[in-house]
């Protein structure tokens, strides 16, 4: 299985109870496929650049988990047809690269 990250964008405005029962079903959708979920970050309503289908803003979700990968497509038609999903991204997960130390530069004589 490979570790994917998914960045949710979901819809509800006016319903701010809703966003747990909402990443509770998306979990669902993921242990369904296969997946496994490691970590879910709430990142909160940000606004968005310019109004998009009559909206201004959007609650944002971060989740990294774990699938085969069959399971991202069988994902992406459940989240095409989930409402309150009002847009997902989902890629496979790239850690960020080790930084070495700088080598201290060699002084010419």
């Amino acid at each position: 299985m490979k570790k994917y990250e998914a960045l949710f964008i979901l819809d509800v405005v006016g319903r701010e109870d809703a966003e747990k029962d909402i990443i509770d079903r998306i979990e669902k959708d993921i242990e369904q496929a296969g997946g496994k979920v490691e970590t879910v970050q709430k990142m909160g309503q940000k606004p968005f650049a310019r109004t998009t289908s009559k909206r201004s803003a959007g609650h944002y979700v971060n989740v990294i988990f774990h699938a085969p990968a069959p399971a991202i497509a069988a994902l992406d038609v459940k989240f095409h047809l989930d409402a309150d999903v009002f847009r997902w991204h989902m890629t496979e997960f790239v850690p960020e690269p080790v930084r070495k130390p700088r080598r201290e530069p060699v002084e010419a004589k």
